[in-house]
Order: structure tokens, then C-alpha cells, then sequence
């Protein structure tokens, strides 16, 4: 059972309705378990709702509702707490993202969001939308500037992705726009902000040639991963699921380039890309 903590109700409409549901829960005497039981989730669910860490579903809303006896509250409330600036397919994640204690991933194709300079979103969105008008670009681009703002914060979250190689030569944006992204990289890693290793491409085969994965856990609930595809993802929390996901990652580590010889590439690849203009 995920183990509770103290919420702050007026920090976001998501972190109200989870102090809410715990104090339904508890002053109706169940447990996570036995709420969780007629929604058809895990105990584990019920604390991640009550955390912050997951969003609340209508369909789970509606069921809460019936069975806490609530009289709607949680039905009223879920529209609010599940407004998000990002797809549907990532909004979850972008909250469990803002919340956890660690965040692992690996990239084979592109900078990670929380890396990414404005331009180098800019130009992802751009690829992304080729027809869009450019407010709506400003909006995507915003948004994902405002997720890197956690790591404003100077001890938490850590931050270890792996990058593929291929990141650091696929010219997104151009040669200026690529010689700013990874000098940004390198210097969050020279301030000891963040650490990062690189796959070489002499690496060969591995355990994620598939796609990418990111891992993040949390003080107060089970680790979750996070799978995404072309214009879909999706968040597991599955133990057995999320440990191979946890293995793999380990595994593309132990074959990837040391902190250090990563960051030396990563500097010789932005010297390039600056010596391109």
C-alpha cells in the first residue's frame, strides 16, 4: 500500500482531489485496497490518485463517487483537475514527471524534453505540425520549456538519460540550433545538474532498439514507466512490466559511454554543428 503524505490541497486541482479521496476513503474506513477492489485497480492505483502521482478518470470518478457516497464531488471536480497543455497521450506522464524523486530514459531520436533549448523544440514542433498556425507552436513550445523549469530545482529530480548517438548528429533545426541544444546539455552536466551517457553507434544491438522508455519513481508510490510512440503513449505500472523496463535500461547504461566520454562527445558534436555555420 502506497504510504500516505501530507498534500497541500491548494497546490494544484489534482493534489485537492487526491487529499479529498483519501479523506473520503479513510472517514468511509476502507483501505487503498478495498476501494480499489470495486474500480477494478490495485491499491497502488488508489495511492497514486491520492498522491498526485496519476489523474483522475471520469469512468473512476463516477465509480468513487458511488462508492464513497460523495453525492458527485469527485464528478464535479475531475474536469477541472484533468485540464492539461499537453496531449492526452502524455498528460499523465507530465504529471507524474513533475512530482518524481528520479527520471531515467532513453532517447534513440531525439533530445529529451527536458533538455530541449526553445529553438530545438521549436524546430521539433514545427516537424511535428508542418501546417500549424504558429500560435499554436508557441503554445507546444511553451509548454515544454515550462516542464524543464524542474530542473531549476538543483538536487531534485535526478536526471540520467541515455542518449543515442544519432541524437547528437541528426541536424534538427539546423547547424546553430544544434550547436546551442547540446552546448545547454553540456553545460547542465558541467554543473553537475544532470548525467548523461551516450550510446555510440559501435555499440551495436541492444535491449531498447525498439523505442524509447523513460523510468521515474517517487517518495510516496510504486515507479512507473513511460512507453511512447507515434502520437501515443502510454504509462505502466505493472512491478513485473515496469522492472524490465528498469533492466533494460540498465543494461543500455552498462554498454554506453562513461559520464565523461560522453560529455567529450557531446562537446566535440556541438563544436561541429558550430563549425558547420
Amino acid at each position: 500500500m502506497t504510504r500516505p503524505k501530507k498534500l497541500d490541497p491548494s497546490s494544484s486541482p489534482r493534489a485537492m482531489l487526491g487529499a479529498e479521496l483519501r479523506h473520503q476513503r479513510e472517514k468511509a474506513g476502507l483501505s487503498q485496497e478495498q476501494l480499489g477492489s470495486p474500480l477494478f485497480v490495485s491499491g497502488s492505483f488508489i495511492g497514486q490518485l491520492e498522491a498526485g502521482t496519476r489523474r483522475m478518470r471520469m469512468e473512476y470518478a463516477l465509480r468513487i463517487d458511488e462508492v464513497l457516497k460523495t453525492d458527485g464531488y469527485f464528478e464535479r471536480n475531475c474536469k477541472a483537475a484533468t485540464k492539461s497543455k499537453y496531449p492526452d497521450h502524455f498528460a499523465e506522464a507530465a504529471d507524474a514527471e513533475a512530482v518524481a524523486v528520479t527520471i531515467k530514459e532513453y532517447t534513440p531520436l531525439l533530445i529529451p524534453g527536458l533538455l530541449q533549448t526553445e529553438a530545438y523544440a521549436r524546430a521539433v514542433f514545427r516537424a511535428y505540425h508542418p501546417t500549424a498556425p504558429e500560435e499554436e507552436i508557441d503554445e507546444l513550445v511553451s509548454a515544454r520549456l515550462e516542464r524543464a523549469q524542474i530542473l531549476d530545482n538543483p538536487t531534485n529530480p535526478l536526471f540520467w538519460p541515455v542518449i543515442d548517438e544519432a541524437v547528437l548528429r541528426r541536424s534538427v533545426g539546423g547547424p546553430a540550433v544544434m550547436a546551442e541544444a547540446l552546448r545547454h546539455i553540456a553545460s547542465l552536466i558541467r554543473r553537475h545538474r544532470i548525467i548523461v551517457q551516450v550510446m555510440p553507434f559501435s555499440a551495436g544491438a541492444h535491449m531498447a532498439l525498439e523505442g524509447p522508455v523513460k523510468l521515474m519513481t517517487f517518495t510516496d508510490a510504486p515507479p512507473l514507466a513511460y512507453l511512447q510512440g507515434l502520437s501515443t503513449g502510454r504509462l505502466v505500472d505493472d512491478p513485473a512490466a515496469v522492472a524490465q523496463y528498469e533492466l533494460s535500461y540498465d543494461l543500455v547504461g552498462a554498454i554506453a559511454l562513461s559520464p565523461e566520454a560522453s560529455l567529450a562527445l557531446i562537446e566535440s558534436a556541438a563544436e561541429a554543428f558550430a563549425h558547420d555555420q
